[in-house]
């Protein structure tokens, strides 16, 4: 059994369904195969390659999907993107930015409120845990990563009680630290230690900056990638924003100032056109099969120069 369930795995198949079948396709985030395997049982001739810096993850697909049609690269996709992306012709690159189910649901990765452990890195290589992150950061650098990653309103308060409660006992588990933000701050709909956990895995991941790196890469090899369908699945709205963003840059053909009363850049910038003008979300049916779906949204760009 896998696992890790892929989110919105039909509405991804549905999206590279008419791309040539003789190319070749980059998941990004190879994860345990759950995007791929489908899309190579979809498409027979397709070739793919595969970036993740999971060790587990790797060595999971490497006994699993026995196919001569993916290539697996080690590392962070914003590292390997320019390697996988020397290849051609790329037909598709996908990449599904969350946390898989495999990392939440066990312990000794330091994910879970219920953990044993504060690590939370994807790559277990990386210099930095959660761990140091709490028990290190001065109060402005935890203000930063609580009010910017996790959007939470109380970001003073939270990073003053933390100080406090490090001063007298080092924070050494997720548990410890999921009871004591749930003993000074109520939340109705989601757990009281969800947005700072979340402000923890971004800044431990530096979770933004690979992804607006992987966007920068992704469009500085734009030239090569004509009608390459670039498909992005993100979790939260940091993530989403930067997507959305990124999209609206690209498809613009005119860069001039608003200030300019007369296009003076020659109207010809725009890269390819958006796909899907609203993110794309789960079924009902897929929620009700996976509740870890409910924040995942999808949105997609295709490359090529417009008429």
């Amino acid at each position: 059994m896998n696992p890790h369930i892929p989110v919105l795995k039909e509405e991804v198949l549905e999206l590279f369904s008419s791309i040539p079948e003789n190319g070749i396709l980059i998941d990004c985030t190879l994860g345990f195969g759950g995007h791929t395997s489908a899309l190579l049982q979809a498409h027979p001739t397709l070739q793919i390659i595969g970036i993740d810096q999971d060790r587990d993850a790797q060595e999971y697909c490497k006994q699993h999907i026995r196919s001569e049609r993916l290539r697996i690269l080690e590392g962070n996709f914003s590292d390997k993107i320019d390697e996988a992306l020397q290849s051609s012709p790329i037909v598709g690159i996908l990449a599904d930015i969350g946390v898989s189910s495999f990392q939440l649901d066990t312990l000794e990765r330091g994910f879970s409120f219920d953990s044993p452990v504060l690590d939370m890195r994807m790559n277990q290589e990386c210099p930095i845990s959660a761990e140091q992150v709490i028990n290190t950061y001065s109060k402005l650098e935890l203000e930063k990563i609580f009010r910017d990653y996790g959007e939470i309103r109380e970001y003073k308060k939270m990073a003053a009680l933390i100080l406090q409660e490090r001063q007298k006992q080092p924070f050494r588990s997720a548990a410890q630290l999921s009871a004591f933000l749930q003993k000074h701050f109520k939340r109705h709909h989601i757990h009281p230690a969800t947005l700072a956990f979340q402000a923890l895995r971004i800044e431990v991941n530096q979770e933004l900056n690979v992804l607006q790196t992987l966007l920068q890469k992704i469009c500085n090899a734009s030239s090569k990638l004509q009608n390459t369908i670039l498909s992005i699945i993100s979790f939260h709205s940091l993530e989403d924003r930067i997507i959305k963003n990124t999209f609206k840059d690209w498809e613009k053909s005119c860069i001039c100032p608003q200030s300019v009363m007369r296009c003076e850049c020659g109207n010809h910038h725009s890269h390819g056109k958006i796909l899907t003008k609203k993110p794309i979300s789960a079924t009902q049916a897929e929620l009700s099969s996976n509740i870890r779906s409910r924040s995942a949204k999808l949105r997609a760009f295709q490359f090529g120069r417009q008429k």
